[in-house]
């Protein structure tokens, strides 16, 4: 009887698959360039090119993403597509939720310590060791960025604000203590301006997938205005994937290619401006900042290809009732 069903359902199940596929080996690509950064786990192709037998564990991990999606496709083939879109909705809520609260912390204190450390205030707070230990982007980088981290999640979980406002006054407070300090008082410093940079990087890049959600992002329209309810269905089906989840898939694929690629790189080695001593220790966020919004964005593109076969099949339903 459940064969049945799945066979009588196998459009539906094929299209729940190939979404969450495409989720699933997200997670596991990024698994896999974790192992490989930190435990030297060569990547799945070398299982070919080189025989390395320990490109197993990265091809195992691949074919779990693949056995999870089979999975989820069958389990739950009583759920409909916004079910689907749902989920992953809310999931990509929480993770900018939170991405946005660990900014706001870690750019609230590290331009603090950088204030300290420029004007020399960290001699008369703390010892020697903790002032030449606040001089080194690895120190601030591991004991204060990534426990600020964690406590930004926290809040994204208790929380249910995505910040987004909160923020945006940040910037505008940032922008005015500049204007104040540098018109009124004369003084100003390269930190100020980085935490300008970062918070607007992190505003404008995490907010793209929640503006997609909201339909908001400018749309080229020369011919979807005029399109069937059915037809503009089918149009942000295709899209989703042929022009956003590609995009997404290129950014990702790219960026976290290998120690030297464009955001591993940066993040590996805790890249931070060339004004060490009176910058921000948060160069490396800003190269992450490109990996978050490809992340988020794919997962976004696939929960609007969810919800645009839902539409597709709503519409042909009641066209083929009349």
């Amino acid at each position: 009887m459940y064969l049945n069903q799945i066979l009588k359902n196998k459009k539906f199940v094929l299209n729940r698959f190939f979404g969450w596929l495409l989720i699933c080996i997200l997670i596991a690509f990024m698994i896999n360039n974790v192992i490989n950064l930190s435990f030297q786990i060569p990547p799945a192709q070398d299982l070919i090119l080189k025989n390395n037998y320990l490109s197993l564990i990265p091809v195992s991990i691949y074919l779990i993403a693949v056995f999870i999606s089979f999975y989820i496709s069958f389990a739950f083939i009583k759920k409909s597509y916004k079910w689907d879109s749902l989920i992953l909705h809310n999931f990509n809520v929480y993770f900018i939720r939170s991405c946005f609260w660990s900014i706001l912390l870690i750019g609230t204190v590290d331009v603090t310590i950088a204030f300290i450390r420029v004007e020399e205030i960290s001699n008369l707070i703390f010892d020697d060791e903790l002032v030449k230990a606040l001089k080194k982007p690895s120190f601030v980088c591991t004991f204060i960025h990534i426990p600020l981290l964690c406590i930004g999640f926290f809040i994204g979980y208790i929380t249910k604000t995505l910040g987004f406002t909160w923020l945006a006054l940040m910037i505008v407070c940032a922008e005015l203590i500049i204007v104040i300090t540098r018109f009124v008082f004369s003084y100003e410093q390269s930190f100020m301006g980085d935490l300008v940079r970062y918070w607007y990087a992190g505003l404008f890049l995490f907010a793209s997938a929640y503006t997609l959600y909201e339909d908001g992002h400018v749309r080229v329209d020369v011919f979807y205005t005029n399109l069937k309810p059915r037809t503009k269905a089918l149009v942000n089906t295709l899209g989703s994937i042929f022009l956003g989840v590609s995009t997404c898939l290129a950014i990702i694929f790219v960026g976290f290619n290998g120690k030297q690629a464009i955001i591993n790189s940066p993040i590996l080695n805790f890249e931070i401006t060339q004004t060490v001593s009176v910058g921000m220790f948060i160069k490396y966020q800003m190269a992450a900042f490109l990996g978050i919004f490809a992340i988020t964005m794919l997962i976004q593109f696939v929960s609007y290809y969810f919800i645009s076969l839902s539409d597709y099949m709503e519409k042909s339903q009641k066209v083929d009732k009349s």
